[in-house]
């Protein structure tokens, strides 16, 4: 592990391992850089991976106040380090905070997203008996969410905050998995003894990170508009449609936008599917 400092004076931990162009792996909910690990194992072949954590989770720092430029600040000390650009491959709430690096200015060379939860335009309330699909959660339990999801709460990001404050991180996990994520209430509950349960309540302060940068959940069409660098989006078949919907307007409208369905995948990242079609996508640099 090592180490740089932020704009801000934040210490932020990552990891680097392989040789090739530089590829930084952006996180999401509930994940730090373990997360990325299998991935970065994976591309090490082809590229030099930076694996690191976000402010505010491992071994990173979190000064505060929280603002989404300061993630961004964080990222783009990575790209400096680097070496002064990079490829980019951003995860669920994390493929949107690289996003919103890019059109800041970050120096991204090509942006790859896995499954950014984004929502196209609000949709009526899922009846009860509406198709579900499988979506695999933080820590490795599959659950149930809709195809199709409403906009969030506005102030589910204030929420969160308060609960924090008030030290009730147990109720603030499961806030964001019922109102953020869209998980039945009845599977939370049957959650609260998981294994996996003290590292989301260890991490639940991020979770007000994570909404920040969501907002209502809703797509941006100027953020897709000032994305004018290659970008590709995957997308799981057996993901929810809503995110299949999203990732083809996001493609679309964008200069030089892929979508990829990739069959029989969820919202977990598999090493063995996604990494070859990063490097179909960004190039094998290191050969």
């Amino acid at each position: 592990m090592r180490t740089i400092t932020s704009k801000d004076g934040t210490s932020i931990a990552f990891e680097q391992t392989g040789k090739g162009s530089a590829l930084i792996l952006v996180v999401g909910a509930f994940n730090d850089r373990t997360t990325g690990i299998p991935l970065a194992e994976t591309l090490k072949q082809s590229f030099t991976v930076y694996n690191y954590d976000r402010r505010g989770r491992g071994d990173s720092g979190d000064t505060l106040p929280y603002a989404i430029e300061r993630e961004i600040e964080d990222l783009d000390a990575l790209i400096d380090e680097a070496g002064g650009s990079a490829y980019v491959f951003g995860y669920s709430s994390g493929a949107v905070l690289a996003m919103k690096a890019v059109a800041k200015g970050s120096a991204i060379r090509k942006l790859a997203l896995y499954e950014p939860p984004l929502v196209v335009e609000p949709s009526e309330a899922a009846p009860e008996n509406q198709t579900r699909a499988r979506l695999s959660t933080s820590g490795g339990l599959a659950s149930e969410i809709s195809n199709r999801r409403t906009l969030l709460k506005d102030d589910l990001a204030g929420e969160l905050a308060a609960l924090i404050a008030a030290g009730k991180r147990g109720e603030a996990v499961e806030l964001f998995q019922t109102k953020g994520v869209g998980i039945p209430a009845e599977v939370v509950v049957g959650m609260r003894n998981a294994p996996f349960r003290p590292m989301l309540e260890k991490m639940a302060h991020t979770l007000v990170y994570e909404m920040t940068i969501l907002g209502n959940g809703a797509l941006p069409p100027e953020l897709v508009a000032a994305i004018t660098i290659p970008m590709l989006v995957m997308v799981g078949s057996q993901s929810p449609s809503f995110m299949h919907d999203s990732a083809k307007v996001m493609t679309a409208d964008s200069a030089q936008g892929e979508y990829r369905n990739l069959e029989g995948q969820n919202h977990d990242i598999v090493p063995a599917v996604v990494a070859p079609v990063l490097e179909t996508f960004l190039g094998r640099t290191s050969e």
